[in-house]
């Protein structure tokens, strides 16, 4: 009936789940430029992206009709060209919950008992016992609420935390003890003792935290940004911490990434550095092909994508 393209490297039993879900439909795996030179003009579905893909499918006649997203954002593809072209779109949203929410709260437990210090004492053979705050207690500022931010929410309640949540809609959700608008950002700000950004990028959050917004913050709080580094102003961030305006940091992303080896965030004795990799599960492929495998199999029958598709308006 049609191509199915994958790009992403996957085992041959879950290539095998996609083309039994398929039944009919060519699949091809093209993990070379050749492959992607030779089989990407046929393609009608897409699963991942490639630098040349667009180059190879994005032009006036293309038989490509849905791309299946690796990841959850899409910040980085040609979402015009996309729309104009009615090209579907889809992401993996949803399967980062249990990962990211873990780090999360890892972050802060760590963050919480300054246990960065205690490890490196440990490398140093130092002995240095210390009386440590509590998680127990504190409030959680969740900026961009989704699913992420509900698995957060939930085990962030099993410590006995107040749970604020910041969205779009301010209307409640399980295990949000108070839900706001993006309108009433600087409130959530000035109550919580961690702020977790989880939200995509899109021009309406394209450094949302800004120096305004850390000076919002109070002097004790920890900020953690697992969502995309543009989100944050960055220089500001840095100023922030180096002032005390903020206690601490937790960073997953960055606006440029890797992050510079002359960063002065890398040696900050209150900031934890991780190399965007919260959401890198093991789990991860099999997670990503089960969703794509439920859309895949409405596809196959004639009916278009319903989980996780892009809305234009909103960029995400």
């Amino acid at each position: 009936m049609g191509t199915l393209v994958v790009l992403q490297e996957l085992p041959d039993t879950l290539l095998e789940r996609i083309a039994e879900a398929a039944p009919h439909w060519q699949v091809h795996a093209a993990l070379t430029p050749e492959d992607r030179l030779r089989r990407l003009p046929d393609a009608e579905i897409v699963f991942g992206w490639h630098a040349d893909a667009a180059d190879l499918t994005l032009r006036p006649g293309t038989k490509l009709r849905w791309i299946q997203c690796w990841g959850a954002g899409v910040d980085k593809f040609p979402l015009e060209e996309l729309a104009q072209l009615g090209i579907v779109l889809t992401h993996t949203s949803g399967i980062h919950a249990y990962p990211i929410s873990e780090v999360i709260v890892m972050m802060m437990l760590v963050l919480t008992k300054r246990f960065q210090l205690t490890l490196r004492d440990q490398q140093q053979r130092k002995w240095r016992p210390d009386w440590q705050p509590e998680l127990h207690g504190k409030t959680i500022g969740i900026v961009g609420v989704g699913e992420i931010g509900q698995e957060t929410a939930k085990i962030a309640q099993a410590f006995g935390m107040t749970v604020l949540g910041v969205r779009r809609s301010a209307s409640p959700l399980p295990h949000i003890d108070r839900m706001y608008a993006m309108d009433d950002l600087d409130r959530v700000l000035g109550e919580s003792d961690f702020v977790v950004v989880t939200l995509p990028l899109t021009p309406d959050t394209y450094r949302v935290m800004n120096r305004g917004r850390f000076a919002a913050m109070k002097r004790d709080a920890c900020y953690i940004n697992v969502g995309r580094g543009r989100t944050t102003d960055e220089q500001a961030l840095i100023e922030a911490l180096q002032s005390g305006t903020i206690a601490g940091a937790a960073l997953d992303v960055f606006e440029t990434e890797p992050l510079p080896a002359n960063s002065p965030l890398w040696t900050m004795d209150n900031v934890l550095v991780s190399p965007h990799q919260s959401g890198a599960s093991r789990h991860y492929a099999d997670r990503a092909v089960d969703l794509f495998v439920r859309n895949l199999r409405d596809y196959a029958q004639g009916r278009p994508p319903a989980i996780n598709c892009i809305d234009w308006r909103k960029r995400y």
